[in-house]
């Protein structure tokens, strides 16, 4: 809201003016003009528009004069708001009153005027992308900003996924949305962007599969019952009594062994020594003095903590931490996956999913299917530097139905455009996952993922059986985000067919 004083007619007359911005682009001209920008490929909501309301409304009687102090004249003050708008709506208000005396100039506290338009536009690119444009040490906003004139206004949370540009011309406005879409298009299909999202089949909702997970983690990291008392936040399933642990541990106590080959093989054992004192007779009595006592020295015994140091110090040689192993309660096979960096592309992808369940279906010649998951292989290099390991998956009755299932949902995806270029026309490879080195903690982001030494877990699970499991959905999962059962946020779903149970 501003007032200004307009000499006419020898007459003192107020008006107050106030402006009300509706979208972020208002014209320079009084007429009432609308502006559309072309779409672009990435952006959602992005639109141009200008229009000026204004209500102007002449507060003056006749033959009253009203005084004003000619010093508050110039202590005017507006305040430019920029409203966003929802999508492909272009809206331009202004008002139907002819305007009354001549124009208006408004000047500003420091007598610089100020100008009566101002053109700006929201962009919703989403927030994984918007550090893209901001970068460090201003990185592209700063080159942005200094061709085109323009001003960048980033959102103030890291939740937010929207840039305000605000110029003083359409043009100017327009140029700097083509740049920020050069930059998305650049990081979209690079890796520096991850996967956001990815179509899942989940196999954690097998009890029986996660106890057996449970039980290779806890093999390899040398985890005993008394470490399991102690960590209570274990990714059991909770259904393994104490004598099946004790049984599983006993197990696996020599294969354990297969893994520490770091372990001092041929350090000395101290001898165990015995003294047994007879007397000839029970009613006589003998003196025996220090000097006849031989001394035995003993082997000090080792401590929990020591032997839960020294296994750590050696899977540390080996590269080995229980942060590579895959969550338990997140096991899965992976069918697809795919970079949704806004919520308009989420949408589409659970709307995508959910279109294309009859056509899965019929590919799966609605029948149930299990699969079968045995022994382990490795993605890339020797078993020495390991990156991956990952049990093989086996389809029961080995007929393809849960391959066609599976190239039906991905070409769906395709078609909608949600995949990424260079991922287009990759042969799918089921497998699930067990360990993954890229997900090892490290305090230096910058270095590259280290490989584990997996010769001695090759060694105990090879051939192992992991059992037989149905699949009964497939899942639109969202990364890094968890829903209260464990396994990662479920965008979408859509069924597999169900055993259907028989009469007795």
């Amino acid at each position: 809201m501003f007032a200004a004083v307009i000499a006419a007619g020898g007459e003192s007359r107020m008006i107050v003016c106030r402006s009300l911005f509706r979208i972020n682009l208002l014209s320079r001209e009084r007429a009432n003009t609308c502006v559309n920008s072309k779409p672009l490929v990435y952006f959602q909501k992005c639109n141009f528009s200008s229009g000026l309301s204004c209500k102007s409304k002449m507060e003056a009687e006749k033959g009253r004069k009203i005084n004003f102090d000619r010093n508050k004249r110039n202590n005017v003050t507006q305040t430019w708001r920029a409203v966003s708008t929802q999508p492909n709506i272009v809206e331009c208000e202004s008002s139907n009153r002819e305007p009354v005396g001549p124009a208006i100039e408004v000047s500003t506290n420091d007598g610089k005027l100020v100008p009566p338009n101002n053109h700006s536009v929201a962009v919703e690119i989403g927030s994984s992308l918007v550090h893209f444009i901001k970068g460090k040490g201003r990185g592209a906003r700063e080159e942005i900003e200094r061709e085109t004139g323009v001003k960048l206004i980033f959102p103030s949370s890291k939740q937010g996924d929207s840039i305000i540009i605000e110029g003083n011309s359409a043009e100017s406005v327009t140029k700097a949305s083509e740049k920020i879409q050069i930059v998305v298009d650049k990081a979209v299909n690079s890796r520096e962007l991850d996967y956001s999202h990815f179509v899942s089949l989940p196999l954690a909702v097998h009890p029986g599969l996660l106890d057996k997970l449970v039980d290779f983690q806890n093999t390899i990291l040398g985890i005993t019952a008394v470490d399991k008392e102690k960590n209570p936040d274990s990714d059991s399933s909770g259904e393994t009594s104490d004598k099946e642990v004790k049984d599983q541990q006993s197990e696996k106590a020599d294969a354990r062994n297969k893994i520490n080959t770091t372990s001092d093989q041929n350090s000395e054992k101290a001898p165990l020594v015995a003294v047994e004192l007879k007397a000839e007779d029970a009613g006589t009595s003998r003196k025996f003095y220090k000097t006849d006592i031989p001394l035995v020295r003993y082997s000090p015994k080792k401590s929990i903590a020591t032997v839960s140091e020294t296994i750590s110090s050696k899977l540390k040689d080996l590269g080995i931490d229980k942060s590579i192993f895959i969550k338990p309660k997140t096991f899965h096979l992976t069918v697809l996956m795919l970079k949704l960096w806004n919520k308009d592309r989420v949408k589409t992808a659970a709307e995508v999913l959910q279109n294309v369940s009859p056509k899965v279906m019929d590919a799966l010649e609605n029948r149930p299917l299990s699969i079968r998951l045995k022994g382990l292989d490795r993605m890339r290099g020797s078993m020495a530097k390991a990156s991956v390991i990952y049990a093989p998956v086996e389809e029961i009755g080995d007929e393809g139905r849960l391959l066609r299932a599976c190239e039906v949902i991905t070409d769906a995806f395709v078609e909608a455009g949600l995949v990424v270029e260079k991922d287009i026309g990759q042969k799918l490879k089921l497998h699930a996952t067990l360990m993954n080195a890229r997900h090892r903690k490290r305090k230096d982001r910058t270095r590259k993922f280290e490989s584990f030494d997996a010769r001695g877990i090759f060694d105990m699970y090879g051939s192992e059986d992991w059992g037989v499991y149905p699949i009964y959905e497939a899942h639109l999962s969202q990364r890094f985000v968890f829903d209260d059962n464990g396994y990662y946020h479920c965008c979408a779903s859509i069924p597999f067919p169900k055993q259907h149970a028989t009469a007795d």
